[in-house]
């Protein structure tokens, strides 16, 4: 047996004045009148040796009493095989505070019970043992800890365990003793082997895994999905919900509400499988052209963290066409007609730069390319816009076009020898159906679909994509990376006797597909709170002002740390934006952008490692990690003590020094016998 505190034994002096208390214990004797003609109801017999015995006894409680209750404050204990705590060591605790810790326990959420058994842990070391925080880098005493850890909760933005044992990782030094404890759920799309071979092997590391006793259900939005990229004002949009359950048990009959800005716009009832998914699709309607806060709203208990899922619908605006071709082009017909396009042509004597500049598609099919011109549809390609490029029929630009194609860093196109009398036209093949630009395109039918002809002028060696081929395997329609943008790239002229493809019935959804592929949003339906940068396009400010964007949301505000560049603005999410919602971009006062950001979907995926789970995953690699089971009945602190501090007898000493006080309570009652005598007469 060892002591904790062997100081206290200096208690042991009280002993003395029990004693002292008994050798000048005085009692007085009892006097008893007698009458003549009186009754002696009751004589109170003591012998002397019964009155010392009673003494004695009294006198061994009270020294029991004392003696047990100064061991009880030296804390005994039997010292366990492994001893580490140590007089001044280092101890870390790693506490997650992902959203997925906010699940309900028994009684309690999940990050409240991984506090207490934080906080119930640290009083087992000596005083002066200092403790951190990760990932923070302070050294805390035990009562500055447990008021850090009080001061604990749940943030949308807290990174994953994974990225929390790395921010830790190498903070104690090896020469320290270093322990650290992991108190988290344990996700199992988080928590890896990967994770565990991060954790330095110098260092003494305990999993806390903190799970619920029972199964439970949890449903949450996967994703928000618009069958098409384009939202038209007045027109149906077919919006399709899918939703998951990360749970361990069915749900049957689950409420879910779709809201589009303040009005509800759908309501229906979805069953759903253990890890399963189910997609619904809404059909909804925007009147005006404002962009609309949206959010689905499921209900879901007990685990309500992800009950909500926010996100924007805004109004496409229409896609910017220019067209330089000479004469009557065949898409000036197919894209003035269609109100989803801002269509314009210029001729190569009329040439406006600024509108080539402020395009999403820009088509170049006239004879040359001038220096001017190359250079605007340059800048545009380096912004991020599209260029369509139809190969001319006449030889005498083709140099003009070559250097277009070293401007855009297509180098890889080469001409086909000018044909001897007329253009042998060579069939085009017919695309994969399983090719996502010609999704919907193509009617379910049994017969070969019938496929333009074509005679190519030129050729390339490589793209990034081949859109349609010639069945001799030759690129037809390729696009081409170029800075931020894209390049399209025709191998045939639209001169009737190079090609039929402009009366072909694939010329309208191709064409069409080219302009749709050259739209970008200015911004996501919906971000993460956790996504470390967000990149929204901006307007371009009227004013010299500062140009400082500020996130607010009710009376939060934020300024994150940003960076603005050609009419596009990246910023970091800010470290104290941990609540989901709609949060305003704003500029000199006004606001610029409203953005949905919502918790990370992988939060939601509730299946975790259980102790036994993580003792298998640990095996035999790492002996330096141990699991303490906390849902056993028995606290962390109480493992850890009777493994590595001892068994505490402390419990004893308290019960045996109330025994010896109870004795002497008996004693003092009932050792004193008494003798009934009987009524004597007496003579008159």
């Amino acid at each position: 047996m060892a002591l904790l505190f062997p100081w206290f034994l200096l208690g042991l002096f009280a002993v003395s004045i029990p004693i002292a208390i008994h050798f000048f214990e005085l009692r007085k004797p009892q006097l008893v009148h007698f009458t003549n003609v009186g009754f002696i109801r009751e004589v109170k017999l003591v012998t002397a040796r019964q009155r010392k015995l009673k003494h004695l006894l009294v006198l061994l409680a009270r020294i029991g009493f004392v003696l047990f209750l100064v061991l009880m404050f030296c804390q005994p204990f039997i010292p366990a095989a492994k001893n580490d705590v140590k007089q001044g060591e280092f101890v870390s605790m790693i506490i997650d505070t992902s959203p997925s810790m906010q699940a309900q326990g028994n009684d309690q959420s999940l990050l409240d019970k991984a506090v207490e058994e934080a906080n119930g842990l640290v009083n087992i070391y000596p005083a002066t043992t200092q403790f951190k925080l990760s990932p923070a880098a302070n050294s805390l005493n035990k009562s500055a800890f447990q008021a850090a850890t009080e001061q604990l909760t749940v943030s949308g933005q807290a990174a994953g365990l994974s990225a929390l044992i790395a921010k830790g990782k190498g903070q104690i030094s090896r020469d320290e003793n270093g322990q650290t404890f992991i108190f988290s759920d344990f996700q199992k799309n988080d928590f890896s082997p990967k994770s565990l071979a991060q954790i330095d092997s110098a260092e003494s590391v305990f999993l806390v895994p903190i799970t619920q006793n029972v199964a439970t259900q949890n449903v949450y939005v996967d994703s928000v999905l618009l069958d098409d990229a384009f939202v038209r004002r007045g027109t149906d949009i077919l919006l399709r919900i899918r939703l998951r359950n990360g749970g361990q048990e069915s749900v049957d009959n689950c409420q879910v509400k779709l809201f589009i800005g303040d009005k509800q716009a759908a309501v229906y009832r979805a069953s759903i499988g253990t890890g399963s998914s189910t997609t619904t699709s809404v059909r909804v309607r925007i009147d005006n052209n404002e962009l609309q806060r949206c959010r689905v709203e499921i209900e879901d208990f007990p685990v309500t963290f992800d009950n909500t899922y926010y996100f924007t619908l805004q109004p496409s605006p229409q896609i910017r066409i220019v067209d330089l071709a000479a004469g009557e082009p065949a898409t000036q017909r197919l894209y003035a007609n269609e109100s989803l396009f801002s269509y314009s042509k210029s001729t190569p004597k009329a040439i406006s730069y600024s509108k080539i500049e402020g395009a999403n598609l820009v088509l170049v099919q006239q004879p040359r390319v001038d220096a001017g011109l190359r250079e605007s549809i340059k800048r545009l390609v380096d912004k991020g816009g599209s260029v369509v490029i139809v190969p001319p029929a006449i030889t005498a630009g083709r140099t003009s076009y070559t250097q277009l194609f070293k401007d855009l860093g297509i180098g890889s196109v080469q001409w086909e020898p000018a044909p001897n009398g007329a253009p042998n036209l060579r069939d085009v093949a017919t695309p994969s159906p399983q090719n996502p630009f010609f999704k919907d395109v193509f009617a379910a039918r049994n017969r070969q679909a019938v496929m333009p002809k074509v005679s190519p002028v030129l050729r390339w060696s490589r793209s990034e994509t081949d859109i349609l081929r010639l069945q001799d395997g030759d690129g037809y329609l390729a696009s081409f990376n170029s800075g931020r943008g894209t390049v399209f790239l025709f191998s045939a002229p639209f001169e009737t006797e190079y090609s039929d493809f402009t009366n072909h019935a694939l010329f309208v959804p191709v064409m069409y597909r080219l302009a749709m592929e050259s739209f970008r949003n200015d911004q996501d339906p919906a971000y993460r709170l956790n996504q470390k940068t967000v990149v929204v396009a901006v307007p371009e400010a009227t004013d010299n002002t500062e140009q400082v964007f500020k996130l607010t949301k009710d009376s939060l505000t934020f300024i994150p740390v940003q960076r603005l560049q050609a009419g596009e603005l990246r910023f970091d999410v800010p470290p104290g934006m941990q609540i989901p919602g709609f949060y305003q971009l704003i500029r000199n006062g006004r606001t610029v952008k409203t953005l949905a950001f919502n918790v990370d979907k992988k939060e939601s995926n509730l299946a975790r490692y259980s102790a036994e789970e993580l003792r298998t995953l640990i095996g035999k690699d790492y002996p330096n990690i141990q699991v303490y089971d906390a849902s056993g009945g028995q606290t962390v602190a109480a493992q850890y003590s009777a493994e590595r501090i001892g068994t505490p007898l402390w419990q004893y000493c308290l019960w045996a020094a109330l025994a010896c006080l109870l004795a002497e309570v008996l004693l003092l009652r009932f050792m004193t016998r008494r003798k009934t005598v009987e009524p004597m007469a007496v003579a008159a």
